[in-house]
């Protein structure tokens, strides 16, 4: 099969003049700008990397949403309530509960949305923290954020909206009514002024910047990160540099399964467990309910002192999170044609092991987990061999901190007045998640909240005509 490659405009002439422009090629971004030009706005999208996707590309487990019709021809019946209620927990009690409840009520609408634009998400699964089977990915399990964006591509160069790469945008211009009318960008060709009616911000957030994340949380500084190199805070700094407020930025989401034995760091995405995989420590024993939020697990993981766990999993499991397939393929993998075999693979205690699994099989026979109270991810015993173990640590994954916005994604400055002009999604924004993001809502945040954003921006500009 093809793969579909889209070549940015790195040879067409930046315009002086567009409605609206983008700062960042992510899930946001684009789906910011798919839904501006289609409101009939003229866009141009900039991003800093050569790539193009951010750390969208790297998303693997589904995109949450409730009372989709998918989960409906699933037979699952779902509320808007409970997952509001299960995301505001995860987040500790402290999200934003207006973003909040516009991000649940607008979850479902987001799925058809990206149906109608080829990007079909017909496939369930369940991540940490919530009830039922919200993570929406494509029916060949494939992880969600290339897809997403694979999808998305096609739809801009359809469109001819043009994407200019390479393209680090380096101020945000405001006019003496402190309206933003504008960037500088900087190209190989040196810095050109672009003007805009509105400027949407969608660079992402800062999980591999040393320098950010010493100064909002010191203790995490050695931590390695999951993130691609571009997210630096670059949309956070613009922001700051014309007095965006920004909230809870020393909320910051360590990962608990990340492969970071090699130098490239690999997040081993959360359907994993979703889909049945376990834990185990080195004495070849579970020691956490897997599917409990992100914090908890990745606290528990580092409680061990026993350099980081093992994640555990048969074929079966293997095939339902085909994610594994690239897993193996660059090296991450071990196997085992029995259990004895895995344990000596990774060296741990192959009794311990073979009564761990006993056990877990026993509790997904009759879903009553007793030793740890896990819920879900219960759907397949460890039974059908071979078997597999991936050594996992921890690792600084998401930035739940950001730039103050409202619901209208709207950014905020240090009086809490809305700066006209300028809008935010995405990572880069702040306050939707609380102090810890449940896993599937990225995805989902980038899409609610890029159409909103190429929604209000239409709406400014026509109204500033």
């Amino acid at each position: 099969m093809a793969k579909f490659i889209f070549t940015p405009n790195q040879s067409s002439e930046i315009e002086s003049n567009y409605d609206a422009v983008i700062v960042g090629a992510g899930g946001a971004g684009l789906t910011a700008a798919i839904q501006a030009h289609e409101l009939g706005l003229k866009v141009a999208v900039f991003e800093k990397n050569d790539g193009l996707g951010g750390n969208t590309n790297r998303a693997s487990s589904g995109m949450n949403a409730s009372e989709s019709l998918v989960q409906l021809q699933e037979g699952i019946i779902d509320n808007k309530e409970d997952f509001y209620q299960e995301t505001l927990k995860g987040g500790g009690l402290m999200n934003d509960r207006d973003l909040l409840r516009y991000f649940v009520d607008h979850s479902a609408i987001a799925i058809s949305w990206l149906m109608d634009h080829g990007i079909e998400l017909t496939n369930l699964t369940i991540t940490g923290g919530m009830s039922k089977k919200r993570a929406h990915r494509p029916a060949s399990m494939a992880p969600v954020g290339g897809y997403l964006v694979t999808g998305a591509l096609k739809q801009m160069q359809k469109d001819n909206v043009p994407i200019f790469n390479n393209a680090k945008v380096t101020k945000l211009i405001k006019n003496e009514a402190g309206i933003v009318t504008g960037i500088e960008v900087e190209t190989d060709n040196g810095i050109k002024t672009v003007n805009a009616k509105a400027v949407m911000l969608a660079s992402g957030g800062f999980g591999a910047s040393k320098e950010m994340i010493k100064k909002y949380r010191p203790d995490l500084a050695d931590y390695k990160t999951t993130n691609q190199p571009g997210a630096t805070g670059d949309g956070l700094k613009l922001a700051s540099n014309i007095d965006a407020q920004l909230e809870q930025m020393d909320f910051i989401q360590v990962h608990p399964t990340a492969q970071t034995d090699t130098d490239h760091v690999y997040l081993i995405g959360e359907g994993l467990r979703g889909e049945g995989a376990i834990l185990v420590n080195k004495a070849g024993q579970r020691f956490v309910n897997e599917m409990n939020t992100r914090k908890i697990v990745s606290n528990a993981i580092t409680d061990l002192h026993e350099d980081g766990a093992y994640l555990i999993f048969d074929q079966s499991i293997r095939d339902n999170f085909t994610a594994v397939e690239f897993y193996d393929h660059v090296g991450l993998v071990k196997h085992g044609d029995s259990l004895a075999d895995l344990a000596s693979a990774i060296n741990i205690d192959a009794a311990n092991l073979e009564k761990t699994i006993t056990g877990w099989n026993k509790a997904v026979a009759a879903k009553n987990d007793a030793e740890y109270g896990r819920m879900t991810g219960m759907d397949r015993a460890i039974d059908r061999g071979p078997y597999f173990a991936i050594h996992i640590h921890p690792a600084v994954h998401y930035t739940m901190g950001g730039i103050h916005i409202t619901p209208k994604t709207e950014v905020l400055d240090t009086n809490g007045n809305v700066i006209k002009g300028l809008y935010a999604a995405g990572e880069v924004s702040g306050g939707l998640h609380g102090n810890n993001r449940i896993g599937g809502n990225s995805i989902a945040e980038t899409v609610v909240f890029g159409r909103q954003a190429g929604i209000q921006m239409t709406e400014f500009v026509r109204t500033n005509k």
